[in-house]
């Protein structure tokens, strides 16, 4: 392969033989869930909301969202909970009409930089690249780039949740990436986590900041430079402690 993206380097993390199953030996592993779907349709209202400011956000919802489910495996198709399904649909109406005063209220004045933007960057010292899509750059008044990735929760994310490395370093990867693709001084761009939540009381799209600086953004690339020399050298040990959480789990591929 010649690119390797955050979830392949999140994968190989959680374990290496799961790597193998599912890139190598090109085996189905997670396929989605009413969960995936539901945050795939709100990250296509929000790149139309963000690009034209739609007027029937909550028709457009609908319709993702319905498309999304039917693109699921038919096998979780005809086990869905039908209640879960119309909760989400109500949620999914409420969340849409607050995700761009949020971001009004966050930043105030700011132009939108772009949507959904490839990164496929040379990785320093491999033949690989960097692959991944930015949800959302805008710029603001004093010059500073803001990456934002969307997250659809229940009711949001503890605090060890916000700060866990492999959550965040997504965000450093991105602001990395992002600032050799276009020359940018690192300094002048912040990264933000959007969490979309379906049942917290209140706050239901939070905006919050994750910092990374040049110590954190040092770990995660000494994280991607291990990740790519145990994968070109085939190690591809088991790690024991992710067995539970596995769909390969006590089957023929994973003994």
């Amino acid at each position: 392969m010649s690119h390797i993206s955050f979830s392949e380097i999140k994968n190989w993390n959680q374990c290496a033989h799961y790597h193998k199953l599912t890139y190598i030996d090109k085996l189905k592993g997670f396929e989605g869930n009413l969960y995936t779907a539901f945050g795939s349709a709100l990250h296509t209202v929000c790149e139309k909301i963000i690009i034209k400011d739609i007027k029937d956000k909550k028709s457009l919802f609908q319709l993702s969202f319905s498309n999304e489910i039917n693109n699921l495996p038919k096998t979780i198709q005809e086990n869905i909970n039908t209640k879960m399904v119309s909760d989400m649909r109500r949620q999914g109406d409420m969340l849409v009409d607050l995700i761009l005063p949020q971001l009004k209220k966050n930043f105030e004045k700011f132009e939108v930089v772009s949507v959904e933007e490839k990164i496929y960057e040379p990785i320093e010292n491999h033949d690989r690249k960097f692959k991944g899509f930015i949800d959302l750059v805008i710029k603001t008044e004093d010059g500073k780039y803001h990456v934002i990735d969307w997250k659809s929760c229940s009711w949001g994310w503890d605090m060890k949740r916000k700060s866990d490395p492999m959550t965040t370093y997504q965000l450093t990867f991105y602001k990395h990436y992002f600032a050799k693709k276009h020359n940018i001084d690192p300094k002048k761009i912040e990264t933000y986590f959007a969490l979309l939540k379906r049942t917290a009381k209140k706050d239901n799209v939070e905006v919050y900041r994750v910092t990374s600086g040049d110590r954190k953004t040092e770990n995660a690339l000494n994280l991607l430079d291990k990740v790519l020399y145990n994968i070109k050298r085939r190690n591809y040990f088991k790690n024991r402690l992710s067995c539970k959480r596995c769909e390969f789990y006590k089957t023929e591929y994973c003994t």
